[in-house]
This record gives structure tokens, C-alpha cells and sequence, in this order.
């Protein structure tokens, strides 16, 4: 098998798993609350990430690290697990998987309106094209099928599913300008996270959780949605020879999800949630216009 083949492999794989953690999110809320669920989730993150650093034979990056570079780790941890996971599984909590999955999509889209203050970029015509068609797809999600589903939408979960984007964006533009390992530096964002988490746990929820679907789901979280699926995408990308095609290949991600969704959580999935879909993921490529028109636009040199 050739690297490309080996690429699309990893890339196939790691899609397949974030398919269907949202599925495992809900399964995991029936029985835990949204703190015990991170938290339990994050354990079993840093533990898998430390014997990814074992194995690949990094240990001694974590201990030549800078105070300034912990410091940074300490921060990053606050927004993901701490913040990040928070806001977006209480919005799951509040809505249906096949709405809270989606919104959570819209944050290339985030990213491109904050890189404006944060970065000093200039946001392009594209960008706020993107950003309409995105909110399209919004409306058409937060309907559950029509205007009189309106009435059933949680517009707090609405809200905090969308907030969720604005998290992460600011999180990968912090983490972006870190130009440590990266398992490494994912591992420590997560160590500190957890103690963040475990203080939370102490004061806001409870330790003491009966063994059954929930936890195993929580389990099934911290392997899948960060850390061996984390690794598997990386890998893909090293291997790869074309990197946006392989990128591309993450927005199957969540129209798979709804094939999850639907059987496992037995969800009716509204045409609306299909078409809403479809309107956010155009807006992310509209987006990308921009990007590639500031290449085509830049001063070839020979």
C-alpha cells in the first residue's frame, strides 16, 4: 500500500470515529452529568496521549519544558477540556444530536471572523458570504422540520452550541501560535484541564458514577474524539501528498453522523437537518475562496 492509499487509510478511520461521537455524547448524558462526562472522558484522554508520547519515545520533551511554555498549556487547558467541552455538552444536553452536531460545524467560519481581530487579518467578501449561507443553514437546522418546530428548539442549546465554535476558534488561534509538539502539547493542555476538571467535579457534581452505558460511552469519548482519532488524522496528513483533499474528507464526518444518529439514538432526522447541513458546510467552502483567491493574488517570484 502506497502513502496515498496509506493517508486516505488514516484519514477513512479517524473520519469514521468522529462520526460517531456524537452519538456516544448522548449516550453518555443519560447517565452522567456534563462535568462527570469530561472529566471522565479527559482521564482517559491524558492517558491515552501519555502512552502515545511512551511509545513514540517523547517523554523527554515534557520535561524540557519552558515555565512560559507552561504557563501557556495551563491556559489552553482552561479553554479545551475545561470551557470548550462544557459549553458544548450542556448544548447537547438541550438538543437533539442531529442539531447540536451541525451548529458545532460553523466554526471555520468563527475562525475566519476572529482571525480579524486576533490575527490581523482582513476579512474577505467570500468570508461574509460564507458567513450568510452558513446562518441559512442555522435557521434550517433550529426548524426540526418545519416553522412550527421552532417552538420545540431550545434556543439556549441553539446558543451554546454555536458558542461552542467561538470556543474552539479561540482556542486553535492560541494553540496555532504554539509551535511545540504537537501530542505533547495536546497532552499537557489535557493534564491541565483535567486539574481544572477535577475541581469542578469536587464542587459542582460527584465522583461516585455507576458502571454501565454512560461511562463506557465517556470511555468511548476520551479514546475517540481526541486522542487515538487525533493521532490517526495526523498521520494522514504526513502522509499525504494533497493535504486539502484529505481536509476535505472531514465534512463526510457529520452526514455519516446522522446515519449514527438515526439507528443507535433512534432520531427521526428532519430533511431540514440534511439541507441545513449542506448550507453550512457550502458557507466553510465559500469561505475558503478567499484563501485561495490571496494566493492566486500574491507575487510570484522565481
Amino acid at each position: 500500500m502506497n502513502s496515498t492509499n496509506k493517508a486516505y487509510l488514516f484519514a477513512g478511520l479517524a473520519v469514521f470515529f468522529w462520526s460517531t461521537v456524537a452519538t456516544a455524547f448522548k449516550i453518555a448524558l443519560r447517565d452522567l452529568d456534563v462535568i462527570q462526562l469530561i472529566f471522565f472522558a479527559s482521564v482517559v484522554t491524558v492517558l491515552v496521549l501519555f502512552m502515545l508520547i511512551l511509545v513514540q519515545g517523547k517523554t523527554g520533551l515534557l520535561v524540557r519544558q519552558t515555565k512560559r511554555e507552561i504557563i501557556r498549556s495551563v491556559l489552553l487547558g482552561a479553554f479545551n477540556p475545561l470551557f470548550y467541552y462544557i459549553v458544548l455538552f450542556k448544548a447537547y444536553s438541550l438538543l437533539p444530536a442531529q442539531l447540536a452536531q451541525p451548529l458545532n460545524m460553523v466554526w471555520p467560519i468563527v475562525l475566519a471572523l476572529l482571525s480579524v481581530p486576533f490575527l490581523g487579518q482582513k476579512i474577505g467578501k467570500w468570508s461574509i458570504a460564507g458567513l450568510f449561507i452558513s446562518f441559512i443553514g442555522v435557521v434550517f437546522i433550529s426548524s426540526q422540520g418545519g416553522w412550527s418546530g421552532f417552538q420545540n428548539t431550545s434556543f439556549t442549546g441553539v446558543l451554546l452550541a454555536l458558542s461552542s465554535s467561538v470556543l474552539w476558534s479561540v482556542y486553535w488561534i492560541l494553540s496555532v501560535r504554539d509551535k511545540r509538539d504537537e501530542i505533547v502539547k495536546l497532552f499537557l493542555n489535557f493534564f491541565f484541564g483535567l486539574i481544572f476538571l477535577a475541581v469542578a467535579m469536587y464542587f459542582f457534581s460527584d465522583f461516585n458514577v455507576k458502571t454501565g452505558p454512560g461511562l463506557l460511552a465517556a470511555v468511548y469519548v476520551g479514546i475517540f474524539e481526541v486522542g487515538i482519532t487525533y493521532v490517526l488524522w495526523m498521520k494522514a496528513m504526513q502522509l499525504s501528498t494533497n493535504n486539502a483533499k484529505i481536509g476535505n474528507l472531514v465534512f463526510l464526518a457529520p452526514f455519516v453522523s446522522l446515519i449514527f444518529i438515526h439507528f443507535i439514538l433512534k432520531e427521526t432526522i428532519y430533511v431540514t437537518t440534511f439541507i441545513g447541513l449542506l448550507f453550512i458546510v457550502s458557507g466553510i467552502f465559500t469561505q475558503r475562496l478567499d484563501r485561495q483567491n490571496k494566493k492566486h493574488d500574491e507575487p510570484k517570484t522565481a
